[in-house]
C-alpha cells in the first residue's frame, strides 16, 4: 500500500494528481479548505481509500495536530511507500511588496513557505525510524528562481521553500533511514491560479500581457499533462534527491 498526503486536493494541479492516483493500490490523504466531492466519488469508484481533511493552511499553528491525526491512520511496515506533495500554494498578493499589507504577505508565506516546511518537518519526525520508501515533493515555481516586478512575496516564498529543499536533502544524508525530497517547478499550467494573474492591474504586474497571451496563444500546459509529470516523479526508480528541476528538465518530460 502506498500512502500519499496531499495538499491543495481540491482544484487545479492538485486535483489532478490526485485524481491521477486512484488506485486500490494507493491510500489518499487529501488536505483542503474545502472537500472536493468528484474525488470523494472517484475514489469509491476506483476501490481507493481517500480521506479527506478541511483544512486552511494558513493556520499553521494547527499543523501538528493535522499531521498527527493523519499518521494515527498510517499503518506502514518496513518496505512500505509514504509520500508527501506539497502542492498548495497560492499566488496574491500580485502588488509591488509597498502595496501588499501585513495580512497578505503573512499568508502567502504561510501557505508557500512555512506550511510545507512544518509539513515537511513532522513527516520526517513520523517516519524517521521507518525503513520505508520515504519521499517529499514541493511544488514550486520558476518565480523561485528569478525576480517578477510585483511578484517580491511569491517569488521570495518560492525561493524559500527551494532552499529548504535542499537543505533537508543535505540533513538526510547521514540518517539511517533517509527521507527523499525535491523540489519541481511545473512550469505555466491552466488552472485559476493563471486566472487571478491575468485579472491584475498592468501596473502591479509588469508582466501581465505576457501572461495573457500564454493563454491567448494556448501556452499553458493542462494540469492533467503536469499531473502526469508529478505522478512519474513520485514513483520514479531514478528520483532525484535534493534536487530542485523545472518540468523542463525532468527526463520523462515532453513539453
Amino acid at each position: 500500500m502506498n500512502y500519499i498526503i496531499i495538499t491543495g486536493a481540491s482544484k487545479g494541479l492538485g486535483y489532478s494528481i490526485t485524481k491521477g492516483l486512484i488506485s486500490k493500490d494507493n491510500h489518499i490523504f487529501c488536505i483542503s479548505r474545502k472537500k472536493n466531492e468528484q474525488l470523494i466519488d472517484a475514489a469509491k469508484a476506483g476501490n481507493c481509500s481517500l480521506e479527506y481533511y478541511e483544512y486552511d493552511l494558513s493556520d499553521v499553528a494547527g499543523l501538528d495536530d493535522l499531521m498527527q491525526s493523519i499518521f494515527d491512520r498510517i499503518t506502514v511496515k518496513d518496505g512500505g511507500t509514504i509520500i508527501l506533495v506539497n502542492n498548495a500554494g497560492v499566488v496574491t498578493p500580485v502588488k509591488p511588496a509597498d502595496k501588499c499589507s501585513s495580512g497578505e504577505i503573512a499568508r502567502n508565506v504561510a501557505v508557500n513557505a512555512i506550511a510545507p516546511m512544518i509539513l515537511a518537518s513532522l513527516f520526517i519526525k513520523h517516519t524517521g525510524e521507518l525503513n520505508a520508501e520515504k519521499r517529499i515533493i514541493n511544488i514550486s515555481s520558476g518565480a523561485g528562481k528569478k525576480p517578477y516586478y510585483g511578484w517580491s512575496i511569491y517569488c521570495g516564498s518560492k525561493a524559500a521553500i527551494d532552499l529548504f529543499t535542499r537543505c533537508i536533502s543535505l540533513e538526510q544524508q547521514a540518517k539511517e533511514y533517509p527521507v527523499k525530497i525535491i523540489s519541481f517547478a511545473p512550469g505555466i499550467v491552466d488552472t485559476d491560479m493563471q486566472k487571478e494573474i491575468r485579472s491584475a492591474s498592468k501596473q502591479d504586474f509588469e508582466q501581465l500581457e505576457r501572461f495573457i497571451a500564454y493563454k491567448n496563444d494556448g501556452k499553458l500546459s493542462t494540469p492533467e499533462f503536469v499531473a502526469g509529470k508529478v505522478i512519474e516523479l513520485i514513483f520514479d526508480k531514478e528520483f532525484i534527491d535534493g534536487g530542485v528541476i523545472d518540468i523542463s528538465q525532468y527526463k520523462k518530460a515532453v513539453v
